[in-house]
């Protein structure tokens, strides 16, 4: 009974989704953790010796460039984990990650992790499905930010956030959004303008809410649809 509790009782979609014996396994090595923003979770150059599942928040992923801009190129939720480079053996990481959204979730020892993975073809199997989704998703934002319109990506980015939150109101900035979506803030500006005319979302200082989830969808490229799929058909979201 006390495996089935534990199980039950985790939001993040990878743990949620092992087998009793696998979480019977994972959980005495799980050390709860609480995400403050900004909180930067890998390094890039440094190796990564800590495997973080998120309960909630969202991690970005970003690029930085010689001249210190970034852009993000991926974002991780409770759809997956972050420590990628230690499970594929690769062990250092080659981007910052760090808060984006705070949030709670568990922390495990990277090495841990992979013993015990190795020991389990289910629970390797559901680490290199979060990998795999999140290759998806990084690929086709590489697409979308050469092709698309910056409204049509500002939605994709909002949507995208939504459902690894589960939550309408998005606590960020302009000048936030406008590093992640690699723009300047006035382009963030006329871009949000758009939206929110259109009832979509509203914009005060420091937070977005969305108002229409549906016209929102609609609104956005045709990016998040094929990566929300892959995401679901991978059981991810």
């Amino acid at each position: 009974m006390r495996t089935v509790s534990l199980q039950k009782s985790y939001i993040n979609r990878v743990l949620a989704s092992l087998p009793e014996l696998d979480i019977e396994r994972l959980a005495p090595h799980l050390s709860p953790v609480t995400f403050t923003r900004n909180r930067t979770l890998e390094s890039p150059g440094r190796k990564v010796d800590t495997v973080y599942f998120l309960e909630d928040g969202i991690c970005s992923i970003v690029a930085t460039m010689k001249n210190g801009t970034t852009v993000e190129v991926g974002l991780t939720g409770r759809d997956g984990f972050v420590g990628i480079p230690a499970i594929l053996g690769s062990g250092n990481s080659p981007n910052r990650c760090f808060m984006q959204i705070p949030g709670y979730g568990y922390s495990i020892n990277a090495k841990t992790l992979i013993e015990l993975s190795e020991g389990s073809g289910k629970l390797r199997s559901c680490l290199l499905r979060s990998v795999h989704g999140l290759f998806v998703q990084t690929a086709q934002t590489a697409a979308c930010n050469r092709v698309h319109e910056i409204h049509e990506r500002l939605a994709r980015w909002l949507l995208m956030c939504h459902d690894r939150i589960q939550a309408d109101r998005l606590l960020v900035t302009q000048e936030f959004i406008a590093m992640m979506l690699g723009t300047r803030r006035s382009t963030v500006t006329v871009a949000a303008g758009i939206l929110q005319n259109a009832g979509l979302i509203a914009y005060a200082r420091g937070h977005v809410t969305i108002q229409n989830h549906a016209g929102l969808a609609d609104a956005a490229c045709e990016c998040y649809r094929i990566v929300h799929d892959e995401y679901i058909r991978l059981g991810l979201l």
